[in-house]
């Protein structure tokens, strides 16, 4: 059974940086996982694709992170960051890291691959 552990959330000031990790295990195909991302909820709002990068390097961003945040993975490791620089307010959330096996974009929705998430709070 896939495993993602995620790490790397805290509390920061408004303009600080924060850097997440995802590091997925067991998982049993022969390839890496596809498709990996992120995804934020705040208590009532929606929950929020954050970015995605496939294993060949595709990436997308959800438009109010554009310029902010990179996304990015190491294959070999089995592992998917997340660079989040000029923080706001508004990026205050629990991130998860998701993972499906084929097609890929921020819509996480039915993905088999979940972490328990790691908490992000922006302070102004």
């Amino acid at each position: 059974q896939v495993q993602l552990v995620e790490s790397g959330g805290g509390s920061v000031q408004a303009g600080g940086s924060l850097r997440l990790s995802c590091a997925a295990s067991g998982y049993t195909g022969n390839g890496n996982l596809f498709c990996m991302g992120w995804v934020r909820q705040v208590p009532g709002k929606e929950r929020e694709g954050v970015a995605s990068i496939t294993s060949g390097g595709s990436i997308y961003y959800a438009e109010s992170v554009k310029g902010r945040f990179t996304i990015s993975r190491d294959n070999a490791k089995n592992t998917l960051y997340l660079q989040m620089n000029s923080l706001k307010p508004e990026d205050t959330g629990m991130y998860r890291c998701a993972a499906r096996p084929a097609w890929c974009n921020l819509n996480y929705s039915g993905a088999p691959y979940w972490g328990q998430g790691t908490q992000v709070t922006v302070s102004s």
